[in-house]
Formats: C-alpha cells, sequence, structure tokens
C-alpha cells in the first residue's frame, strides 16, 4: 500500500513539472481569420503559430472579464472628437473612468468632417456609437442610461494592465505622391538645340599657364 502510494505521489510530481515546462512556452498564434492570439497551448488545425520566447515575448492583452467582453462585443463603443473640444473631453472621461474599452477617431481635416457627416448627417461633436446606436452631444444621463442597456458593468472591471488603443484618425492620411520631374524640352540637351555651350578652354599653353594644364 505505501509503494502504490509512492508512486502516485512520484507520479503526480512528475505531472505537475511537466505541465509547469509546458506552461513556460507561449505561443503566437494566427487564425484562419486572421486574428492574432497568445497561448500557452499549441494551436488548433488550421492555425499557424510561432513559439514566442519568455525574455522577448510582448505580453498578452489582459483578458477582460466575461461580462465586460460579452458587451464590448456586442455593442462595440467608438468615440468621435476634436482637438479643443471640452464635451469631448467630458466624454473621454466618463468612459475612461467607468472602464469602457472604447475606440476614439479624432476630426481634424476637411475629410475627417465630410467622413463625419456621412456617418451622422451632420458635424457637431462628440459623436459616440455604440453598436449601431448613435449619441451626438454629450450628456452624462442619457451616455450612462445607453450603456447601462448595452450591459456594460456600472464600475470599471478593467484588468491591470490594460491599455486603449491610441486615438486614429478618422480618415487615414496618405501620403502625396511627389511630383514627377517636367520632361526635357525637344533640342535641348546634350544633343545640341539652343542649349549654351560651355566656355571654350584654353589649348596649349599660355602665359599664365605655361604648362597647358586642364581641370
Amino acid at each position: 500500500m505505501n509503494i502504490r502510494r509512492l508512486a502516485l505521489c512520484s507520479l503526480g510530481t512528475a505531472l505537475a513539472l511537466a505541465g509547469g515546462a509546458h506552461a513556460q512556452q507561449v505561443y503566437r498564434i494566427v487564425g484562419p481569420d486572421g486574428k492574432v492570439t497568445f497561448s500557452d497551448r499549441a494551436p488548433a488545425e488550421g492555425a499557424s503559430a510561432a513559439p514566442v520566447g519568455r525574455s522577448t515575448a510582448v505580453p498578452p492583452s489582459p483578458t477582460l472579464p466575461p461580462a465586460l467582453r460579452q458587451a464590448s462585443q456586442r455593442y462595440p463603443v467608438t468615440l468621435y472628437t476634436s482637438s479643443d473640444c471640452a464635451p469631448c473631453d467630458s466624454a473621454r472621461a466618463l468612459l475612461t473612468q467607468r472602464g469602457i474599452p472604447f475606440a476614439e477617431r479624432t476630426v481634424s481635416s476637411n475629410d475627417d468632417i465630410d467622413a463625419l457627416k456621412r456617418l451622422s448627417g451632420d458635424a457637431s461633436l462628440p459623436l459616440a456609437t455604440i453598436g449601431a446606436q448613435q449619441l451626438k452631444g454629450f450628456s452624462d444621463t442619457e451616455w450612462t442610461r445607453y450603456l447601462d442597456a448595452a450591459g456594460y458593468p456600472k464600475q470599471s472591471q478593467l484588468p491591470p494592465g490594460y491599455r486603449r488603443p491610441a486615438p486614429a484618425p478618422m480618415v487615414a492620411v496618405v501620403p502625396k505622391a511627389a511630383p514627377a520631374e517636367p520632361a526635357a524640352a525637344p533640342g535641348s540637351g546634350e544633343a545640341g538645340g539652343n542649349a549654351p555651350s560651355a566656355p571654350a578652354r584654353p589649348a596649349g599653353p599660355a602665359p599664365a599657364n605655361p604648362a597647358g594644364i586642364v581641370f
């Protein structure tokens, strides 16, 4: 009986050590839909993975609590703001203090304004979308009521280390191509035409250059 118990304890210890060693390996997994996740388990069939070293690995984003994750998946929140906009600051503060995961889009160019008009029908800010619902102008009471209806927790449940995405322009800025150089006019260049010729160099020795050196 004692030998059997000793064997079971040894087996349990070995499994625990093996599990601990396995947990040290982290995989960066890219699913068939392109979604990137991190896990200590090997990927399922159809997903590619690359081992990530513990010393150089980028830690995965903290997992949201179930209620918060479900609300953000069903009714994602996007905030549209601009600089020097006090109501925009108040709206951002409400979402941040309540622990709402949200994306922020900034409106600062004519292209941004046109896109905002196409989205909401006018250019007033702030604007928030909770799922398909649009909230124009900031009202603490109204925004809180819609967040409650969407199932977001009343108190922040964001895990430690959570970082929301940095604000991004509503319309991505595309760098302009450099203007093409003008084509040479007919008859110009080395082929001749009316291009001014280089001044003639003196041939042979001269009083100031008795050796006839040409640079």
